[in-house]
């Protein structure tokens, strides 16, 4: 099993942060800020440890706010650079010695949160340097509920601005329903603020940038699905190739969940026009096992599909009840009376992010949305290592 993400922030993770810290300011107290920072770390999980360094912060900083902004930005490394690929570089547990970026920057940014929220000019800035070193998409949300007018003035400047992070800070920490983050509640009721910052983004240069667009897209479509399908009868049409990707991104809950107008927009109808099977390779299996999914499609009628086949695990939980989880299985072209075998391996392995447990689990076929054929296993508690 992977390592947990909570050990991202340890205590080479605080004596780093607490050196560089000293450096931009000699009068900071290194000793204290490492005595509470460091205080039961160990048994706490991830999010309670950078509140911690929070609070370490609070309590070492200057009580001036400005200053203490000031002291945080000269402590910082500089940006975090991109690969080829278009990642940034340096977002892992490694620390980098020219000064503070990463995980430490989680701390920092729930410390900007605390002490900037009625220095929103000022505390905005900081925010700008630190999402260049690791992401202030966390403390961004209390300011733009707080301030909403005030913060996506900032944003829509910040739309244009010559670094892709924070191009990025502007759809990731303004998605209504951001992972680990507040929820804006305000942009889950009505996005209408957000989408004149994503037109402005979607064909950003930057990967990196069009992905948090696709993603913010998709937390719209959660709630406002005939959004998305207006968005897509807009801006699909004559696309380039890497704004026809992010919209097929941004389109991925729908077309899953069968919604009519947006699989009309990509071309497709819902359902099959045929018949499906599903097959497991067990019938029971232990966590740790993989499983092999076979499908069979059968065509009928006189038109070609365009067909996206996915699958939907019924994880069993700790108190017994199930949770679906769908999975991406395989786009396909099915012509007419065309028969299509095709095979997927699902690994049944635990990860940092899903628990299974051992019980009678559920696999639903869904083609274009739609639940074509079901089948069930039992997942059986690991095998025990006797050497």
């Amino acid at each position: 099993m992977a390592e947990a993400f909570k050990h991202l922030i340890n205590a080479h993770t605080v004596r780093h942060a607490s050196e560089h810290l000293q450096r931009a300011w000699t009068a900071f107290d290194r000793k204290r800020f490492e005595h509470q920072a460091l205080k039961g770390l160990e048994g706490l999980e991830f999010k309670a440890r950078a509140l911690q360094i929070a609070d370490a912060l609070e309590a070492c900083l200057p009580p001036d706010f400005d200053q203490a902004a000031g002291v945080l930005e000269q402590a910082l490394a500089p940006p975090l650079a991109f690969n080829a690929p278009g990642e940034p570089i340096g977002l892992g547990a490694a620390l980098n010695p020219a000064g503070l970026a990463g995980w430490v920057l989680w701390g920092a940014g729930e410390w900007v949160t605390r002490r900037g929220m009625d220095e929103v000019p000022r505390a905005l800035t900081c925010l700008h340097a630190l999402t260049q070193r690791f992401t202030a998409e966390l403390a961004i949300r209390p300011f733009i509920a707080a301030h909403p007018s005030e913060v996506f003035e900032t944003l829509t400047g910040w739309a244009h601005d010559a670094s892709p992070h924070v191009r990025r800070l502007v759809s990731e920490g303004s998605r209504p329903r951001l992972p680990w983050g507040l929820r804006l509640q305000a942009l889950v009721a009505d996005p209408r603020p957000s989408l004149p910052l994503l037109r402005l983004l979607q064909d950003d240069p930057s990967a990196y940038v069009r992905r948090s667009v696709a993603n913010h897209l998709n937390d719209i479509a959660k709630d406002h699905p005939e959004r998305i399908a207006q968005w897509l009868s807009e801006h699909l049409p004559g696309a380039s190739a890497e704004r026809t990707a992010l919209l097929r991104h941004a389109s991925r809950s729908l077309i899953k969940q069968g919604h009519a107008p947006t699989l009309l927009a990509w071309g497709m109808s819902p359902g099959l026009r045929g018949q499906a099977e599903l097959a497991l390779s067990h019938r029971a299996l232990r966590i740790g096992d993989t499983l092999t999914l076979s499908v069979q499609l059968r065509a009928s009628g006189r038109e070609p599909q365009a067909l996206v086949v996915d699958y939907a695990v019924h994880h069993v939980r700790a108190g017994g009840k199930t949770s679906a989880k769908v999975f991406k299985g395989w786009n396909v072209n099915l012509a007419p009376g065309e028969a299509l075998s095709l095979s997927k391996r699902h690994p049944f392995r635990e990860v940092t992010t899903r628990r299974l447990y051992p019980g009678v689990h559920r696999i639903d076929l869904l083609v274009n949305g739609e639940r074509q054929a079901s089948e069930t296993f039992e997942l059986r508690p690991a095998a025990v290592d006797t050497a």
